[in-house]
């Protein structure tokens, strides 16, 4: 299946998608669709062991290159401390 980006959780046949075809982070759809579609899809994370309380919140933003300390982009490693990138040695 072909979403352009988004949120997708799969358990044995169970498969639920959020496409976000807007540079894949944002819909097209309504805050209230996409609103329905999060609840279904955070729910399945959960029942599927989950301990976390928005498991895909939680992705978003383990993503992103400032958090934690130091993460490994596209362009090499960087410095959320420094707010650079860094060379590995």
């Amino acid at each position: 299946m072909q979403s352009g980006g988004g949120l997708s959780a799969v358990s044995g046949t169970d498969k639920k998608v959020i496409a976000l075809p807007v540079a894949g982070l944002m819909s097209d759809k309504s805050c209230e669709e996409i609103g329905r579609d999060y609840a279904s899809i955070d729910s399945m994370a959960k029942q599927m062991g989950s301990a976390l309380r928005a498991p895909f919140m939680t992705l978003s933003f383990m993503a992103l290159l400032v958090i934690p300390h130091f993460k490994i982009g596209d362009k090499g490693l960087f410095n959320a401390v420094k707010f650079e990138l860094t060379s590995l040695e």
